[in-house]
């Protein structure tokens, strides 16, 4: 950051659609307005414009059209029908309302919202979009450092030349990352960070963590951290370079999510017979809680939907399981067979996997093509193994798993559990972060 005094602004893409449905709480300025009214406006494509139409007032722009609050303080735009959870088990349409700027721009042949905030009031709602805003103030704290480095790191990439998608005749390996957004910094679902501007009651106590930790990052020699989070390690954390792009970032090292190594366990998991035992046993680790004060704050009420996630279970029967990953891959393995983990991570999870059917057998990766490949949304990870059953009704495979999510970086449940025992946030950032080091950059 060259001004280290200036909190940066955030572009934020919300939406697209053929048209969008906006209201203006408060007034604002716009092309060619002094004040805009209050009130609803339908934004749409006519040919090369965008035209921004309510009762009494039209807008007209060639390329892009930016609506400013005339109060900063007190007004605020509601964005309509906002789709949450794009291909998630609990995705949802919900009204959304913003404070900052709205910006509209044409986008493939779409017009898309862009929300124009500061990083701090943007990591205000994502705060409390990404859990209960009850949490620990420790947790709260640390959660804001990892989003608010996370977020700078992917700034100054942007423009970097992007690899994600490795395709042979036999082998599909792809990663999802940053490669998405051209035309704004991030999105607000959880391809970046899930944001839903202020429609998320926050809190003091959120507002009070955001400020007590303002401008604070993780670095690693001399640069700010690229870092991740997800629900559950379920018990040991992954490296980076297995599930995105394959660069070694020294602070993001195997963790053992515990105090102690867990008894009874190899922690190779890289090793099929260790992974195996792993992902059958109930090792203790800080993420392995049914503590429901503590789950109820960390997790919004539609990520209690799910219940399961330090251990869980899958069954396909052998014709279900074929027609889904010939759905969601768009390759005819004919009857699935098999399959067969050919490498795993740090933590177990599978980074190549062979599908094998009567038609044809692929390689493929990484760890969420491999979840996109086996679920009509995502498995909770890719830290499973397969059991095949034989039947009355056929073959069965049974998917044994531990985890929520990709397990780089921090645990948002195992952070949430070393809040309440009294860890504080920084102790709970370079527990998850070794040899990283917080610093204050503005």
């Amino acid at each position: 950051m060259k001004k280290k005094n200036k909190v940066p602004q955030l572009q934020v893409g919300i939406c697209s659609g053929n048209e969008i449905l906006i209201t203006l709480n408060g007034q604002f300025t716009g092309q060619a307005l002094d004040r805009l009214p209050e009130g609803r406006f339908v934004a749409s494509l006519s040919g090369n414009k965008i035209i921004l139409k309510g009762d009494s007032v039209n807008l007209e722009s060639t390329t892009e059209t930016t609506l400013s609050p005339v109060d900063n303080g007190s007004s605020s735009f509601t964005l309509h029908a906002v789709t949450i959870g794009v291909d998630f088990h609990w995705q949802r349409r919900e009204d959304q309302v913003f404070k900052g700027s709205v910006k509209f721009i044409k986008e493939d042949g779409r017009i898309t919202a862009i929300n124009i905030i500061s990083v701090e009031e943007y990591l205000t709602s994502v705060i409390s979009s990404e859990m209960k805003a009850t949490s620990s103030e420790e947790l709260l704290k640390a959660h804001a450092v990892v989003s608010r480095s996370w977020l700078l790191a992917q700034i100054g990439k942007k423009g970097e030349k992007y690899n994600s998608h490795i395709r042979t005749d036999n082998e599909i390996i792809r990663w999802y990352d940053r490669e998405d957004h051209k035309n704004f910094d991030v999105c607000a679902d959880d391809h970046c960070q899930r944001y839903q501007g202020i429609t998320r009651a926050s809190t003091p106590a959120v507002v009070k963590a955001i400020k007590l930790t303002s401008g604070e990052v993780l670095t690693s020699d001399g640069l700010t951290c690229d870092t991740r989070y997800y629900k559950s390690c379920g018990g040991i954390t992954e490296l980076f370079e297995n599930v995105w792009e394959p660069v070694n970032h020294p602070y993001i090292q195997k963790v053992v999510d515990n105090q102690n190594d867990p008894r009874g366990f190899e922690l190779d998991l890289e090793k099929e017979d260790n992974a195996i035992n792993w992902i059958n046993g109930n090792p203790d680790a800080f993420c392995n809680t049914d503590d429901k004060k503590v789950l109820s704050q960390v997790l919004n009420d539609y990520d209690q939907e799910t219940n399961d996630f330090y251990r869980w279970r899958v069954t396909y029967t052998q014709d279900k399981l074929s027609e889904l990953v010939k759905i969601r891959t768009g390759i005819d393995f004919g009857t699935i067979t098999d399959l067969i983990p050919l490498e795993r991570g740090t933590s177990g999870r599978i980074k190549r996997l062979r599908i094998e059917g009567t038609c044809r057998s692929m390689i493929i990766g990484k760890e969420l093509e491999i979840r996109k490949s086996l679920s009509k949304s995502h498995l909770y990870s890719s830290c499973f193994f397969v059991e095949k059953v034989e039947g009355e009704g056929g073959i069965s495979f049974i998917l044994h798993g531990a985890g929520w999510g990709h397990g780089v970086g921090l645990c948002q449940i195992g952070a949430a559990v070393m809040g309440s025992k009294g860890y504080t946030y920084r102790e709970i950032l370079l527990h998850y972060f070794r040899g990283a080091e917080i610093k204050k950059i503005y």
